[in-house]
């Protein structure tokens, strides 16, 4: 049976995306992404979706919106190779680890990586404009200051989020280290969704190299600062392993 055509609606760079994009490569699923201007994207996709978010997938006319739901299509369509345990057991503890990193960590990591960055939001503004046009990333960068409000009121960056999100985030890189460490993975001996989905939310506080999540130099110095602070944890050396084994 031919492949379905497939096309990801995304932003460059964020992490909810980057599970997607992961998924779609992991299983080796020829694609077309589309990019999209955080900001100027939600009339679009709230047309497409009726909400305001991305990752959107469009495949055999069928549009999915939310990162976890498009796995789940993605895995009853294409289940090899697979991202879901065959024991029920072991699959119902990878969704809902899923379900839980999608619900704290990822939005925890976004707010400590745009606290980090907002300060100079040029830098912002250059890296979600990628791949577009060079007027639009030039009138992109000149609304930057205003995005920039936007942004951080839309993600609830102030001190008071910004440290419990520093608190969720440093209790679940513990959680993850010894949840990991009998057999290199969260649940059973082989990579789950489980671990896709923790190591793709690491990304706003890793510098992970691969290409579709490698962040754009320079980078701020509070960014980097950032990054500094857990490099050395052993949560992110195994994220980093995680993407060099199992990320195409």
């Amino acid at each position: 049976m031919p492949q379905a055509a497939i096309e990801l609606l995304q932003f460059p760079f964020s992490h909810f995306n980057e599970k997607v994009r992961w998924a779609l490569d992991f299983k080796g699923l020829a694609h077309t992404r589309t990019n999209y201007l955080p900001g100027p994207h939600v009339p679009q996709i709230r047309r497409l979706t009726g909400q305001n978010a991305v990752p959107v997938l469009r495949i055999d006319g069928k549009v999915i919106f939310g990162s976890g739901r498009i796995i789940d299509e993605l895995e009853q369509r294409y289940p090899t190779p697979p991202l879901y345990p065959q024991d029920r057991a072991l699959r119902d503890e990878a969704l809902a680890l899923q379900a839980r990193f999608d619900k704290e960590l990822g939005p925890a990591t976004r707010r400590l990586i745009f606290d980090a960055t907002l300060g100079e939001p040029a830098y912002v503004a250059d890296m979600f404009s990628t791949g577009h046009a060079q007027w639009k990333r030039t009138i992109y960068r000149i609304a930057s200051p205003l995005t920039a409000i936007v942004i951080r009121k839309g993600n609830g960056v102030d001190p008071e989020r910004v440290r419990k999100a520093e608190d969720l985030v440093a209790s679940t890189l513990d959680f993850l280290a010894e949840r990991s460490a009998a057999t290199g993975y969260l649940v059973g001996d082989t990579f789950s969704v489980a671990d896709l989905a923790a190591v793709a939310l690491l990304g706003p506080i890793t510098d992970v190299p691969h290409p579709d999540m490698k962040k754009p130099r320079p980078m701020p110095a509070r960014a980097e600062a950032l990054l500094a602070r857990y490099v050395g944890h052993p949560a992110v050396s195994w994220a980093l392993e995680m993407y060099r084994q199992h990320r195409p």
